[in-house]
């Protein structure tokens, strides 16, 4: 069912959070009372160093009930045998995919989880406190440390570690932390070992990649602009062998993200461009007479992922369960592109 409507809503949305300045300090995390929401006599379940503090989960005396807020948290957890009672759904998959991907649902089993909304840019308290949650995971996201601060009044919170940008987690560090809150890192290690193995075998079998530039760019509403490292969208190309093309890297940058004007946009050119539209088809962002300019698109060497193609949702999610989609689905593709960069020299 296409749903590129709503998911340019929710790209929008995360674009403009992820580039709001962050909130002022209020109590430290040392103050908060992580421990006190559930516990078995003083057993820990998990221990995570984050960027406020040390975050310690304790033994829930029944099933663990774990709420799902950062951007793909939904699925490390799931990846790692958990099911949490509720999920914000960042990507708008809805309640048929259970807040996730379609290639992760199914791990859901016949639970079905809360789908949780932010009202006004807040997040529903009130909501989330009433499902009396043992662990909130909100690894992947704006870093808002007065929201972290009455999030983990209900529960234990766990954020990305210090030093990380607002929405800008590295997958195998989303799934360090997540696992390590879980009790769980040896299964996460293991799950990120199994993944960058798969990475790097397809990398393996294009050599051609290696060295070449490319871009992981957008086009939404009226404005374009190019993901960066920490960002899911980049950080596959990189691990691939591709490197950001120079003309991105001389622009400002701000977090997981830079903008480029149109008068910018000639810092998208490189040997393979990555195009992701956000609120627009294939053939309307291919039609942009800025982007057509692009000596890449003239040559068809740029690649163009269709926004109501399964691939458009598992190259934004990034998780170890959306990554063999993309290698399976993105790779062909970007392999086919690279064999029209005439070679230097």
């Amino acid at each position: 069912m296409p749903r590129s409507a709503s998911r340019a809503t929710a790209g929008a949305a995360v674009l403009s959070a992820a580039l709001l300045v962050l909130s002022g300090c209020s109590s430290s995390p040392e103050e908060t009372p992580s421990g006190e929401a559930s516990g078995n006599g003083g057993e820990t379940l998990g221990t995570v160093e984050t960027m406020f503090g040390t975050i310690e989960v304790p033994q829930p005396e029944d099933e663990l009930r774990v709420v799902a807020l950062g951007w793909s948290d939904a699925e490390m957890a799931l990846a790692l045998g958990v099911k949490p009672v509720a999920v914000f759904d960042w990507q708008s998959f809805g309640e048929e995919d259970k807040g996730v991907g379609p290639w992760a649902s199914d791990l859901f089993e016949d639970e079905t989880p809360e789908i949780l909304e932010r009202a006004d840019e807040t997040l529903n308290y009130e909501q989330i406190e009433v499902l009396d949650p043992d662990l909130i995971l909100n690894v992947r996201s704006s870093n808002d440390e007065q929201e972290f601060n009455r999030l983990n009044e209900i529960a234990p919170t766990v954020y990305a570690p210090e030093g990380t940008a607002a929405f800008a987690t590295r997958w195998d560090v989303q799934m360090t932390s997540v696992a390590a809150a879980l009790g769980e890192s040896e299964q996460g290690e293991s799950i990120i070992e199994d993944t960058k193995a798969a990475i790097a075998a397809a990398a393996a079998e294009h050599p051609e990649f290696k060295g070449l530039t490319t871009v992981a760019g957008t086009k939404f509403g009226d404005a374009y602009g190019a993901y960066l490292a920490g960002d899911g969208r980049f950080d596959i190309l990189a691990d691939l062998g591709f490197v950001n093309a120079p003309g991105v890297e001389s622009l400002e940058p701000s977090g997981f993200f830079t903008a480029v004007s149109a008068e910018q946009v000639g810092a998208l050119e490189a040997d393979v461009p990555v195009i992701l539209p956000i609120g627009y088809t294939v053939a309307e962002t291919q039609a942009d007479p800025l982007l057509a300019s692009l000596a890449a698109v003239q040559q068809g060497r740029a690649v163009f992922i269709d926004p109501e193609d399964e691939l458009s949702d598992a190259y934004s999610a990034a998780s170890p369960l959306a990554i063999p989609v993309v290698l399976e689905e993105l790779v062909p593709q970007l392999a086919a592109a690279a064999a029209k960069v005439t070679p230097a020299g």
